[in-house]
């Protein structure tokens, strides 16, 4: 199955610094591009864990004797890998990234290019869809979610429009929701879409609390001298990233013990965000948004 091309792979590999028998996490499994790499770093004495929530891709796990796979959200992170024996590990990686194959598979409900009940669920399991966003979420609690996680502009106007139109029919389709955007959509129609529907994927999957929890967990697990390999897509998962990294908390505020030295979590490997080449944005896209940040426990 063609599930995702990993992006920034080399570089983020080659950031995670693989030690012949060091214990890995790939947070963010996927299609096991990036856990195929680590596994032809580690040896025999090496082991890899890979999370992932999402039921597709289970044909991608590798039966490998120096991996696990652990099927739940990389926010557990802490609870799996103690359920696993493991209390640090050498070095994490995390992809923060919707697979090309989650957004082509129509019936999930990710993509406005597709018609769908609108789902969106990375874990199929999970509690609410898309839909029961639209239908039962107040008009300013509408208005955070595309205001803060798709910087949408008219989201305001957006969330009056989705309350009025629930009124007359629920909004079940991408085909229902795309009629009520059509008349707001500003600037350029394909990144309008995409902002609301990140927005919305973001609501649905909690996926701001869990990035913030697996970052908490991460820094407890990792070893002093372990490596936190993190690629983000959008500016609101990257400066929590930077924030952390910088300052242990996602405020980015200084905290400075009783002598007055600040505290540090991390040796920070990347001032400035790592992107992807020319070449690779050539060969996909969708690697044009990606942001990496390396960070060292210390």
């Amino acid at each position: 199955m063609s599930y995702h091309d990993p992006v920034l792979l080399r570089e983020s590999i080659d950031a995670l610094n693989v030690k012949e028998n060091g214990v890995y996490v790939d947070a963010t499994f996927g299609g096991g591009g990036h856990s195929n790499m680590i596994l032809e770093k580690i040896g025999a004495k090496g082991h890899l864990y890979g999370f992932d929530q999402d039921e597709d891709v289970l044909p991608n796990v590798s039966e490998n004797e120096r991996f696990t796979f652990i099927h739940h959200n990389f926010k557990y992170l802490k609870r799996f890998l103690k359920l696993n024996g493991v209390e640090q590990v050498d070095g994490i990686l995390a992809d923060l990234g919707v697979s090309s194959y989650q957004l082509n598979q129509a019936e999930r409900g990710f993509s406005f290019r597709f018609e769908a009940d609108l789902d969106m669920r990375m874990n199929q399991q999970g509690d609410i869809t898309a839909a029961e966003v639209l239908n039962s979420y107040d008009s300013k609690s509408l208005q955070n979610v595309f205001s803060l996680y798709g910087e949408v502009r008219n989201a305001k106007t957006l969330a009056s429009a989705i309350v009025d139109e629930r009124d007359k029919k629920p909004i079940k389709t991408i085909n229902d929701f795309l009629q009520i955007l059509g008349p707001l959509i500003r600037g350029n129609r394909n990144r309008y879409l995409a902002q609301v529907f990140q927005a919305l994927r973001i609501e649905v999957n909690d996926e701001i609390g869990a990035l913030k929890t697996f970052l908490e967990s991460a820094k407890d697990v990792l070893n002093p001298g372990g490596t936190l390999v993190v690629i983000a897509y959008h500016s609101l998962e990257d400066r929590l990233v930077k924030n952390f990294f910088k300052t242990g908390n996602f405020e980015g505020e200084v905290i400075k013990d009783f002598y007055g030295n600040i505290e540090r979590p991390f040796k920070i490997h990347t001032k400035k965000a790592m992107l992807p080449s020319e070449e690779e944005i050539k060969i996909n896209p969708r690697a044009r948004s990606a942001k990496m940040r390396v960070a060292e426990k210390i």
